[in-house]
Parts: C-alpha cells; structure tokens; sequence
C-alpha cells in the first residue's frame, strides 16, 4: 500500500470515526480503524459491533492495500503533524506514515480480521437528505433515555409515512417529536427505532445537502452517501404509543417571549435544588411568575410578561428540561398550554410551518 493524502483530509476522516471506536474492548482489532486505499479514494472505517462507520477521502494511490492501525495513536499522531501532504506506505501490518521531516512506523494488525459489515439492500430503501435526518435527530434525541431500566427508551423512533416523516424520542418526563414532508414521498411506510449514537454520526460525517440511502431489514439501519456509510443494530421491540400522553384537552394557553423565558429559567435556577431543579410557575393576569425556594440554600423570583389565556394556575417543573426543550425551538415566540398542575405540558413554536416541532414536559409536584 502506498498513497499520499493532505493532512487536514486524512484528520478529519480520523475524527470523523474516531469516537465510534470503544475506549476498552477485550478485542484488539476494534481498537483499530480499518484504512483502505484503492483508485485514488482513501477510506477509512471503525465499528464497536453494534455501530460501524466508514469515511471516505480523495487522495493519490499508487498501490492500493488495506491495514489496521491503533485509532487512539493514529489520530493523536496525525493530529500533531504539520499541514502538508502526508505520506503512508505499507506492506503486512506494518506502515510508515511521513509528513515533511517527521517519519513514524506504526505496527497494526491483519485487515482480514476487521469485522465485515451488514449487507442491505440500498436499492429497495428511501433517499432523504443528510441535514433533514440531522435536524429531525437533533430535535428529539436529547429527550432519548439515558437508563438501562428500558432499553426501548434509549432510542429514536424514526416514523416515514408516504407523505410526512417524523422523530419521537421520550424518558417518561419529557417527549419531543418533529415531523418534516418526506422529500421521497411516496415511499413504502415505514417505522424504526434508531440509537441516538448513530443518528448523532450524519451530522459528523454527511454535509446537510448529501443525497443519503437508507435501508433496512428490520434489525440493522444503514445510510449509504458519496463520503461514506454508516451502520447501525437497530433497537428491537414494540414502542410506547407516545400518542396516548400527548394531551389534546390542555384549555389553558401561553404565548411567551422565548429569549426572556430562557433567560428567567437560567436564573432562577441557580437556586434550585440540584437534585430536581424544581422551579414554580404561575400563571394569570397576563403575567408568568417564577418563584423558587430551596431549604439551606435561598430562594428567588421574577415575573415576565405573558399573552394568557384560562384560569389561573401554579405548576411546577423541572427548569433543566425545559431549558433544553427551548433550545430547539426556532420562532421567536414560544407556546405552552397546559390543563392543570398535575398534566404534562405543551411546548411549541407559537409560529407553526410546515416543519412540526412539539415537546412534552411532565411537571413536578409542589411542595406546600
């Protein structure tokens, strides 16, 4: 094997798949990355046998092979040389990488021993732009589950419908759900429950605009486009019918300036108990108030202006969770509606288009 490669390309391929590789693994090839080099095309790829991932990169073949090398040692080193052209030759598992008048040897292991990836059938899935599965990952898998309790919530439930797609993601106190128009409308419907890592891999690998092909059977997801290819197991099982707790009743209506609202949750905050981030919410007269007390610690308030409509009502939640629902809402203008302290809350852009964005929160019981 032997090509050359600019170093900035041959970094950010590393980068790039570098954090799919296990810290600790008791099996030394995937502590590899498998670096391949064929018809002026570099490609570099990485797995943890759950989530696989490869890169591609243009460089100057002279000798195609393939190896793999340590990924923790590779990168670092790479990342250390200089902006120039870098050169890798090889033969076995061993290579040399020079970069001007720095020259490492680097000992790998055999690429045949570099697990092989699933075999899916691209042609019989869907096209979708990279930057809309981005943006609909983006947009629910915060509010993915981080316990083992159940491992169902600790994926993204990926809806595609003949006209509309949409991303669910829920831990039992908070649910976001975006939907967007399928730009492959007329697709076979389909439903499937993605781990966030691997959805979090399209926005590292993928430019927003790359046409992407996504297939599966039912136990693996893969999405194929011009710079590389990313794999991912598939979360098994039925998914909660999130439908069920969205609230359709909710009588009483918000319409709150986002940037204050943000604003007066990160103070009031500061104050909260560490444990629940407990922040209380009143509502009426077409005021919100925030009001919080926290035993050894202090207490605080503050009021905001808010367009109200319904009865009066004192609600308490979790500020954190809201924080980083508000993080995801684009308007200007934020719209909660709610029915009473112990139902979940609605959180939406107050200006709704065609690009459908709504998160639940459940609230926190008040202490009297």
């Amino acid at each position: 094997m032997r090509f050359t490669i600019a170093q900035g390309d041959l970094l950010e391929a590393l980068s790039a798949v570098s954090n799919v590789v296990p810290a600790r693994t008791p099996l030394p090839i995937i502590g590899n990355v498998l670096v391949e080099a064929e018809d002026d095309v570099f490609a570099i790829s990485a797995t943890d046998l759950d989530l696989s991932v490869t890169v591609r990169a243009a460089a100057s073949v002279d000798e195609p092979g393939r190896v793999t090398l340590p990924a923790r040692k590779l990168t670092d080193m790479v990342r250390a040389l200089p902006a120039s052209v870098v050169r890798v030759e090889g033969s076995g598992e061993h290579v040399t990488v020079e970069c001007e008048s720095s020259r490492f040897r680097v000992h790998g292991l055999p690429a045949e021993d570099f697990p092989g990836f699933p075999k899916l059938d691209f042609e019989a899935g869907f096209a979708v732009p990279a930057g809309i599965v981005d943006r609909l990952a983006t947009r629910t898998a915060f509010a993915a589950s981080t316990e083992d309790t159940r491992p169902i919530l600790n994926g993204v439930l990926w809806e595609v419908g003949e006209e509309r797609m949409q991303m669910v993601a829920t831990n039992g106190h908070r649910l976001a759900r975006y939907s967007v128009p399928n730009p492959d409308g007329g697709s076979e419907s389909r439903s499937m429950i993605v781990p966030p890592k691997a959805l979090a891999q399209i926005g590292r690998i993928f430019a927003p605009d790359d046409e992407l092909r996504v297939a599966t059977d039912g136990k693996q997801i893969g999405f194929r486009g011009q710079r590389g290819e990313v794999f991912s197991r598939l979360i098994e099982g039925p998914y909660p019918n999130y439908e069920q707790v969205i609230p359709r009743d909710n009588d009483k209506r918000a319409r709150l300036d986002k940037e204050r609202l943000v604003g007066a949750l990160r103070r009031m905050v500061v104050m909260a108990s560490d444990q629940t981030h407990r922040v209380r919410l009143s509502l009426g007269d077409d005021l919100l108030r925030f009001h919080v007390s926290t035993p050894d610690v202090g207490e605080g308030s503050e009021q905001m202006p808010a367009a109200y409509e319904g009865d009066e009502i004192d609600i308490g939640f979790n500020a954190n969770y809201l924080l980083e629902v508000l993080r995801f809402v684009d308007s200007d203008e934020v719209e909660m509606t709610l029915k009473a302290p112990e139902r979940a809350a609605v959180v939406m852009p107050a200006d709704g288009d065609d690009e459908a964005f709504l998160c639940l929160v459940m609230p926190l019981r008040l202490q009297e």
